[in-house]
């Protein structure tokens, strides 16, 4: 993922000054919250939160449905395993 330098913040400035991490978002789109100065929170406006979490609902329903398959396509192969 592409992250724009002036969309990190320290996790101690966030922690003292949220609202600039709130106007981040606001402007931009998310903020990158950094711990150890590594990446480690994102925060997004809701409505990007629930698109992410729509897709991740469709990505486990489509493992799900490999899932399914697989074991349909193998079940012989599965069941003489499992003796």
């Amino acid at each position: 993922m592409m992250v724009d330098t002036k969309n990190l913040v320290p996790m101690t400035e966030a922690n003292q000054n949220f609202s600039r991490v709130v106007r981040m978002v606001d402007e931009d789109g998310l903020a990158v919250i950094l711990k150890n100065n590594k990446p480690r929170y994102i925060v997004v406006d809701f409505s990007e939160y629930e698109q992410v979490r729509s897709l991740q609902a469709m990505r486990a329903q489509r493992i799900k449905q490999e899932a399914d398959r697989i074991i349909e396509e193998n079940l012989e192969a599965f069941e003489e395993l499992a003796k």
